[in-house]
This record gives C-alpha cells, sequence and structure tokens, in this order.
C-alpha cells in the first residue's frame, strides 16, 4: 500500500533535480579532455550517457567505484573516487555535478578526467583500473611563502610525506587514504597532511605514484606553506591550516544488521493535514514553473555566450582544418616594430645561430626584452598552416620551455619571438674554464632535474607530443637563478621535415648528442631524445664536450670514456675536478652518471622513458638496472689508430639527405593533452 506521503516525496525530488539542473555547475579545480586518435562515436556516446548517471548512486562510503557499459571499441569505462574523509552525501553530490559538467566541456573526446576539491571522475574508451597513470598531472601553490624557518618545515613536511605514503599505499583495495598532522619544531603552525591513491593499485604502484607526487613538489611548492599535486592515479596536499575532516566517516554497516523502518506513520485524518499537503503543492507547483524559466533563460545566455566565444577565437579544429584563420592578435608582431627592435638585425644583436636561423636580441617599445629567431627561407609550409602551428606550440608552457611569445609573416621572412633568456646557453658556462666555477653541484643537479621535467612534458603532457630532435647544450638556456629552459623544441613541427611515423629522410640534430638509430638510419622516437638527455647529463657532470677532449696526452672520446671508467670502477676520474674536489654528494653524482648511461644504451628497449627517468633522480631508494655495454665502446676499442682523430664541436644544426623508402601507419603528430600548471 502506498504512503500518503508519496506525493510529496516525488515533488520533493523533482523539485532538487530541477534546482541542480538549473542553478550553473561550480568550475572543477582542473580538468583535461584527453585526444586519443578520434572523436567519439554516436554508440560510445551514448554507452557514457548511460554509465555516468548511475555512479554516484552506487559508490558507497569508501569512496571509490568503477564501472563500463557497452562493446568492443566504443566500450565506455569510468572511475569516481571521493576523498576519503567526505560523508557519503557530498561525495555523491560532487559527483553528480562532475558527470553532468565534464561531458559539456568534453563533449568531443573519448576520454575526459576533472577533479573537484571532494572527488575525481574519470573516463575513457580503455579500461583504466588497476593501471598507474602519470600524466594529466597539475599542481596548485599557497601564494604565502615561508618567512623563517624554511629547512625544518621541510625536514618535518619530508618526514610527514615518508608516514603519509607508507600509511595510504598500505591501505586496501577499497581505500588508500590517510591524514596526519606534524609538529614543526620553532614554528607557530602545525602542518597538516593527506595523501590518496585509487584504491584499486597495487601498494607498490601507490607507493611509486606518491614518491613521484612528491617529487613534484619542487615544481611548485617550494618555500610555500601549502600545495598540492593531483593526478589521476593519486594526489597529495599540505597546508598550515586543518583543510581534511578530522571525524571518521561512518562505514557501511555489515550485511547482517537488523534492518530498521524509519517510513513515516499515517497521518490523522483532520483537515489541517489536507490544507498542508495543497499549500505544498501549490508552492512546488509553482516554484517548479519558476525553475523552469530559469532553465530557458540562463540557457539561452549560455548559448549566445557560446556564440561570441567561438565567434571571437574559433574552436582549436576549425584553426587547423579551415583555410582561414583568426589568430590572437597578440601572437602577431608587425616586421617593423621587430626590424627597429632587434637594431635592423644587426650584428651586435645577434645572439647564436643554429639549424634552423640567426637569433637576435630586442628590445620593444615597451621596454621588454625579447630574442627574434629570424628562420631560414626552406620551410615547406604555407601560411596558414605555419600560423596554426606557431599558434598550438605557443600553448605549450612550462617552467623548463623558453616561451614562444609570438611570430611574424612579412612576404618570405619568417620570425619567431621568444622571451630573452639573461644567462645565455649552457655551453657557455659548461664549456668555459672560468665560468664553469659558477656551476656547483647542487646548480648542475637542478640543470639536470630541469632538463627531465621539460623533456617529459613535451613528450607525454603537453597538447602535443614532440620529440625534440636536437637537445644539446646550445638548446638549453639559463635564466637569472640558473634554471634551465628547453629552446628549439618546436622546430621539426615548423619545419615539416619529410618524415614519416619514427622516420625522417632529412637528419636534422647535432653530431654526438644523436641516438645511433636516428644518426644511421633516420628513425626518431622519444628515446632518441633520451639518448641525447644521456649525453648531456654525462657533459654536466664531466665538464667535458661530447666529441673528444684532452686527458693528460691522450684523446678521449666522453661517451667510451665514461663506460671504461663505469666498467672499471674509476668513475671518479669522470668527474669535474670542480665537483671531485669539492662538498659534493658523490653518491648522487655517481647515481646521475649512472642514469646516463642507462640513456645512451644501444637497444632503444632498454632506455629509459623521461618518467621513469624523473623517478629515478627523485627517488635514491629505486635500485637501477645495470647498464649494458655501448655498441660504440665496442667500435672505439677496435679504433684504426691511424686514422685521423675528429676535433672541434660541432654545435650546429646538421643535415644529411638519406632517402629510404618505408612503409609506416601512421602520422607522428599525435596529439596529447596537458597544459601547465599541470605539469
Amino acid at each position: 500500500m502506498r504512503s500518503w506521503a508519496d506525493p510529496i516525496l516525488v515533488l520533493h525530488h523533482i523539485l532538487l533535480t530541477l534546482v541542480s539542473l538549473a542553478v550553473s555547475q561550480p568550475d572543477f579545480l582542473y580538468h583535461f579532455c584527453v585526444q586519443t586518435g578520434g572523436n567519439s562515436t554516436t554508440t560510445y556516446r551514448n554507452n557514457l550517457e548511460t554509465l555516468l548517471p548511475s555512479l554516484s548512486s552506487n559508490i558507497d562510503n569508501y569512496g571509490f567505484y568503477s564501472s563500463t557499459t557497452g562493446n568492443n571499441s566504443d566500450k565506455a569505462y569510468a572511475i569516481v573516487l571521493c576523498r576519503g574523509d567526505v560523508q557519503l552525501d557530498l561525495c555523491r553530490s560532487c559527483i553528480n555535478n562532475s558527470t553532468r559538467k565534464l561531458p559539456q566541456l568534453c563533449s568531443n573526446y573519448m576520454e575526459a578526467i576533472g577533479w573537484y576539491d571532494y572527488c575525481m571522475l574519470r573516463y575513457s574508451n580503455k579500461s583504466m583500473k588497476g593501471i598507474l597513470s602519470d600524466t594529466q598531472i597539475f599542481y596548485m601553490w599557497n601564494k604565502e611563502n615561508i618567512s623563517s624557518g624554511a629547512d625544518e618545515f621541510n625536514r618535518t613536511l619530508a618526514n610527514l610525506f615518508d608516514s603519509l605514503r607508507e600509511e595510504a599505499a598500505s591501505g586496501g583495495n577499497r581505500r588508500k587514504f590517510a591524514t596526519k598532522i606534524a609538529t614543526v619544531p620553532d614554528f607557530s603552525r602545525n602542518i597538516y597532511g593527506l595523501m590518496q591513491c585509487t584504491p584499486d593499485l597495487s601498494r607498490q604502484d601507490c607507493n611509486n605514484c606518491l614518491v613521484m607526487a612528491t617529487a613534484m613538489r619542487q615544481d611548485c611548492c617550494i618555500g610555500k606553506p601549502g600545495g598540492r599535486v593531483i593526478g589521476p592515479s593519486c594526489n597529495f596536499r599540505f597546508e598550515t591550516y586543518l583543510f581534511f575532516n578530522d571525524t571518521p566517516v561512518v562505514t557501511p554497516p555489515p550485511v547482517d544488521a537488523p534492518s530498521v523502518d524509519v517510513s513515516p506513520s499515517p497521518p490523522g485524518k483532520d483537515d489541517k493535514t489536507i490544507i498542508i499537503i495543497i499549500v505544498i503543492v501549490v508552492v512546488a507547483a509553482s516554484t517548479i514553473a519558476l525553475l523552469v524559466m530559469l532553465i530557458f533563460g540562463i540557457l539561452i545566455l549560455r548559448k549566445r555566450k557560446q556564440r561570441k566565444l567561438m565567434e571571437r577565437l574559433g574552436t582549436l579544429d576549425e584553426a587547423i582544418s579551415t583555410d582561414e584563420i583568426s589568430v590572437p592578435e597578440s601572437l602577431q608582431y608587425d616586421f617593423d616594430t621587430l626590424y627597429i627592435a632587434t637594431d635592423n638585425f644587426s650584428d651586435s644583436n645577434k645572439l647564436g645561430r643554429g639549424g634552423f636561423g640567426v637569433v637576435y636580441k630586442g628590445k620593444l617599445p615597451n621596454g621588454q626584452e625579447i630574442a627574434v629567431k629570424r628562420l631560414s627561407l626552406n620551410s615547406g609550409q604555407g601560411e596558414v598552416e605555419f600560423k596554426n602551428e606557431v599558434m598550438l606550440v605557443a600553448k605549450l608552457q612550462h617552467r623548463n620551455l623558453v616561451r614562444l611569445l609570438g611570430f611574424c609573416l612579412q612576404d618570405r621572412e619568417r620570425l619567431l619571438v621568444y622571451e630573452f633568456v639573461i644567462n645565455s646557453s649552457l655551453d657557455h658556462f659548461l664549456f668555459d674554464p672560468v665560468n664553469r666555477a659558477n656551476l656547483d653541484w647542487e646548480r648542475r643537479y637542478k640543470i639536470i632535474g630541469g632538463i627531465a621535467r621539460g623533456l617529459l612534458y613535451l613528450h607525454e603532457d603537453s597538447r602535443l607530443r614532440i620529440i625534440h630532435r636536437d637537445l644539446k647544450a646550445g638548446n638549453i638556456l639559463l635564466d637569472a637563478e640558473l634554471n634551465p629552459k628547453i629552446s628549439d623544441f618546436g622546430m621539426a613541427r615548423l619545419f615539416m621535415m619529410d618524415e614519416t611515423q619514427g622516420y625522417t629522410s632529412k637528419i636534422a640534430g647535432t653530431y654526438g648528442y644523436m641516438s645511433p638509430e636516428y644518426a644511421m638510419h633516420g628513425q626518431f622516437s622519444i628515446k632518441s631524445d633520451v639518448y641525447s638527455f644521456g649525453v648531456l647529463v654525462l657533459e654536466i657532470i664531466s665538464g667535458q664536450k661530447n666529441i673528444r677532449f684532452q686527458n693528460g696526452e691522450n684523446e678521449e672520446d666522453l661517451l667510451s670514456y665514461a663506460w671504461k671508467s663505469w666498467r672499471n670502477r674509476t668513475i671518479s676520474d669522470l668527474i669535474d675536478p670542480v665537483l671531485r674536489y669539492g662538498s659534493s654528494p658523490m653518491s648522487e653524482i655517481k647515481r646521475c652518471i649512472h642514469i646516463g648511461l642507462l640513456c645512451i644504451q644501444d637497444n632503444v628497449a632498454d632506455r629509459p622513458t623521461m618518467a621513469s627517468i624523473v623517478f629515478m633522480l627523485n627517488s635514491f631508494s629505486h635500485t637501477l638496472p645495470i647498464p649494458s655495454e655501448p655498441e660504440f665502446f665496442r667500435q672505439h676499442n677496435s679504433y684504426n689508430q691511424d686514422m685521423p682523430l675528429l676535433r672541434g664541436y660541432n654545435s650546429e644544426a646538421i643535415e644529411s639527405n638519406n632517402s629510404k623508402s618505408i612503409s609506416i601507419h601512421a602520422s607522428i603528430n599525435e596529439t596529447s593533452i596537458t597544459e601547465l600548471y599541470p605539469r
């Protein structure tokens, strides 16, 4: 028999639904729309629309739920995770917001992820359960600075992280979550910390994820009293105020717990009850009518706002596919302005020359210093394509990349405008006997780490997957604090090399830094950059150029000498005397040499990825694999001593025509996912 309260309950649910639809959903802390190779199909969208509304009702007090709907390639997968200290009703409300907002923001994408303070929603056309993901990561931090006691604060925070990581990783398959409070001696405030993994991860994967996340703290939060790093598989946060709920979340009752009847008892048959019901119905009906009108009003305003935004900016797809392009004015520079800024491209303002053109220093009328690259005249792109590539590369921003400010096109002239980096390039410090003394180990280690994070961003976290292909000391610029910034990272795209996926008939790069498979066969990949990074690490540690250097009365090849020193356990001979006789941590230096040797292995599959390298640089408890003997060392041992030695140092980019006919399936220009900060 139905209760008298049923009509009111129905009206109540309708009212709540209308309110939630009428009120604009709050913005995510951050979200990513991930392009996985194609737009979502109708079948996939239908599966997703079926799956998402069911997530909030199926989640329990543990705050984690994963599900799937559909078949084959159109199958939709979803994961939701609520913060471990959040009550169930707030968790479900957060998930409801996510499932409504994220598909709107990422309507044409197969994969997306969004975070609120209390929950995360992630969906894809591929299974994600139990898989550690170290991409789509972003940072947030407190704007304040720690005014005093920073060293003690950092020590306490490191201990807090270790404790939180151990507790979170040791959680079960329904919750991996930990909160703790730490007291800093002689500090007026406590530190409050929180860590969490998706509970489908293994203990080891959770631990590794949190190790990598805490290592990224140096990208955002050093010297800050609060910050967080948030990713798909794990996250952490610390503050000097209580930001989490210190009351335990109620766990679900046992399966055999007795049920309690909480349905209302029927009312008496008096007129007052009937009047109350009538009033409620009338008020509810009036409210519903007003809300419906409000919904239509909001939808109309949103449509108008979106239409104006699209007219002003255009979408990325339109920018790539149409013959006409709308370029933001801030990216376009007038040729005469740059001509005057560089004093008519005078030699006195020349900063250097590379394989893609000459770089000049300039100053704009507003006093801003810039670097202007006057490109060679052999680009194979038309004007529209060139503008598109510049706009895409300009969107890539990371603290370890030189920022592209804009461009200029006039007749055949193509100019790129970059931020001016004051301390020139790394080779001016590293290979200069006087300047090298300014690079103590702390600075060199900071430079190695910064280059690694910049490459990781290009390979895995940027909107475009970019393979640099000319990573060298001359393309690493140093700012006022000697922080490294990778330059020329979009040149291969801008010049449209004659290439298919993984192969090119024009080798662009610098001998000595090129991987064997790239130099000899034109085969490139992200592992080509890893090889160049390994060479660069050995240069930074030894202070020697990678071609030949003088060792007593003998000339040595740096890479062969590094391997020989490793094999003979005389690795200290490889280290720059500036470091060897100082107070540098030798174990840290030797570990970096070890990483460098792993990067220059001949077998492409044996070389680590940049994600692994960043992890190795920040996790000293991780045991490194043994590097294999490089082919160049075996060849060097049978080297004809009568052959003339290659002397000097080639800092110019080179090209060699090495035509071949190779059939490959896909294009290299695969779109990726993130912006910084996100990472």
